[in-house]
């Protein structure tokens, strides 16, 4: 009896839940269905018991995904929703038929408090949309950024990209915001205490690039010393997997752009390696002897080790799951969506970006950039 209410009884104590940190998760809408999605969940919680769920779907499916009183059914909380957002609905369309969704429910958990992250699978348009109506947009905020982690040989293993797509425009002042936000992701989520800031451009000369990228130039570099990060000027894009910088602030445009054909390579070459070693008898062999060092490369630029980009520039923590997630993805996006939790990412989030806003209006260097 208590192992059921433990499933579905969202008031019950947590000593009888587990868990201390509550990742609310959307498991409809993604393209390979609830099965990766639960054992996701699975993987993540082996290793870390600190780990609770709310999950948010088909009643009747998510039920007969998880097996009854398995470790995994005593720490998830099962919300049947009554419909699901396609991939390909539109976002205006979302908007008035998201309530009571599986989408528009996990959210929902976020907004009363009942959970610090929501991961989801589905249509990134749509989860855009229905996050800025019910969290809405931090104090300040005009266009929140998806942020994306980007293997690089930094310190940390991996840089931030924002905006990786959430909006094709951002002037000036967004692009200072951006930049504010992605350097508190960064030590949040990678423990960078003073990241290196650079703006994505065709090339490192000043002269060169659109008037707005130097209008925020001057803004970014000015609002260093508050927002704690080192502004290092323009970077290119050979420079986003290198160790000179930890944060790259760019449109949404140009974010997307660079994400997927990041992606698209890392696939290539892990594609390519396959064919090389398979080539003949001798290559196989070498390729024995090379086991471990091809792991770990497979490790390095698995673009599923890195799933998962958060939404930022909002009232709450929203991660965005890649839409054919498997459970390896989904594991990613939940270890990622704990650290943030963790670090009570959304609060300081807000804080480092408001102590930016006085500067943003005062007059000087900023004064009249952020509208």
């Amino acid at each position: 009896m208590t192992a059921e209410i433990s499933r579905t009884d969202p008031t019950a104590p947590p000593t009888t839940r587990g868990g201390d940190i509550v990742i609310s998760i959307d498991a409809m809408g993604g393209d390979r269905g609830v099965a990766d999605v639960v054992r996701g969940m699975g993987k993540s919680l082996q290793k870390n018991p600190r780990l609770r769920y709310i999950l948010h779907g088909d009643g009747a499916e998510l039920h007969r995904a998880i097996q009854a009183r398995s470790p995994l059914a005593e720490r998830t909380d099962i919300r049947h929703a009554e419909s699901v957002i396609a991939m390909d609905e539109k976002p205006s369309r979302a908007l008035r038929r998201g309530q009571g969704t599986s989408m528009w429910n996990a959210l929902e958990t976020v907004k009363s408090g009942e959970s610090s992250v929501v991961i989801s699978c589905g249509n990134t348009g749509a989860l855009m949309a229905l996050a800025m109506l019910q969290l809405r947009k931090a104090p300040g905020v005009d266009r929140p950024a998806i942020a994306v982690l980007w293997p690089s040989h930094g310190p940390a293993g991996y840089n931030v990209l924002l905006d990786a797509g959430a909006d094709v425009r951002a002037d000036a002042g967004d692009l200072v915001k951006f930049a504010l936000m992605g350097a508190s992701y960064c030590r949040n989520a990678l423990g960078v205490r003073r990241p290196r800031v650079g703006l994505l451009n065709v090339g490192t000369e000043e002269h060169k690039g659109r008037p707005e990228l130097h209008e925020a130039a001057e803004l970014v570099a000015a609002a260093g010393p508050t927002g704690e990060f080192d502004y290092i000027g323009y970077v290119e894009g050979s420079d986003m997997p290198s160790d000179r910088v930890d944060v790259i602030v760019t449109d949404g445009f140009t974010g997307n752009v660079a994400l997927k054909t990041g992606e698209g390579t890392a696939r290539m070459i892990q594609g390519l390696l396959r064919e090389a070693f398979a080539y003949s008898s001798l290559s196989r062999i070498g390729a024995l002897f090379a086991l471990t060092s091809l792991r770990r490369l497979q490790k390095r630029i698995d673009p599923r080790r890195v799933n998962g980009g958060v939404f930022l520039g909002l009232n709450g923590t929203v991660i965005k799951s890649h839409g054919s997630a498997d459970a390896t993805g989904v594991s990613a996006a939940i270890k990622l969506a704990f650290v943030l939790a963790d670090s009570g990412f959304t609060e300081r989030l807000a804080a480092r970006v408001a102590s930016g806003l006085p500067e943003l209006r005062s007059g000087g260097a900023l004064g009249g950039a952020a509208t």
